[in-house]
């Protein structure tokens, strides 16, 4: 099975480096040098990790035949894809992998169905849920745990407790003028 692991940003200097925008909880063990990775678009790669390092809180790669700042340039907006072994599982019991999360069902606490997950967004703030509705219509669900409660793989369905207007459209709006008495001109 192939997980996305990273995108390739921005060219670093002179001598081949690139950023890498992360997408896996374990860059140690996807990032390392010498990684194979493949690539998407795949006439990239596959792309080999010569050397890693952080440098003001990025990520630097650079890979294997990429010595200059035009060659790394050629990569930017490359995704890098790692293979995985389809029943391995993240180390931590509270983390997914994407290929675990995609087709659930989206059910309220209540049992209300809401749809099915067909994508997850990786967002540099959060993950997103986009989901798919009955009607055909999409709602994206942030992947946090205030809303996302629980997620049962072997019932293959994710529990939320969505906030008002999450899901129906209907938020509800509170104000201060709500709670002030009236003017008294009721003449």
């Amino acid at each position: 099975m192939q997980l996305v692991v990273a995108r390739i940003g921005r060219a670093h200097g002179i001598k081949g480096e690139v950023t890498v925008e992360v997408r896996t909880d374990e860059p140690e063990l996807r990032l390392g040098p010498g990684a194979v990775l493949a690539t998407d678009p795949a006439s990239t790669g596959p792309l080999t990790i010569e050397t890693g390092r952080v440098h003001s809180g990025r990520l630097l790669l650079r890979f294997e035949g990429v010595r200059d700042r035009t060659g790394a340039e050629a990569l930017r907006n490359t995704l890098l894809i790692a293979e995985i072994d389809p029943e391995e599982l993240p180390e931590d019991e509270d983390e997914y992998y994407d290929h675990q999360l995609m087709d659930l069902d989206i059910v309220t606490k209540d049992g209300v169905e809401v749809g099915r997950i067909t994508e997850i967004s990786h967002l540099p703030s959060q993950d997103l849920f986009i989901v798919e509705r009955p009607d055909g219509s999409e709602v994206m669900i942030p992947f946090v745990e205030a809303i996302v409660t629980e997620i049962d793989l072997e019932e293959q369905r994710a529990i939320i407790d969505p906030p008002p207007g999450l899901i129906d459209g209907r938020a509800e709006v509170a104000s201060a003028r709500d709670d002030e008495a009236p003017s008294g001109d009721d003449a």
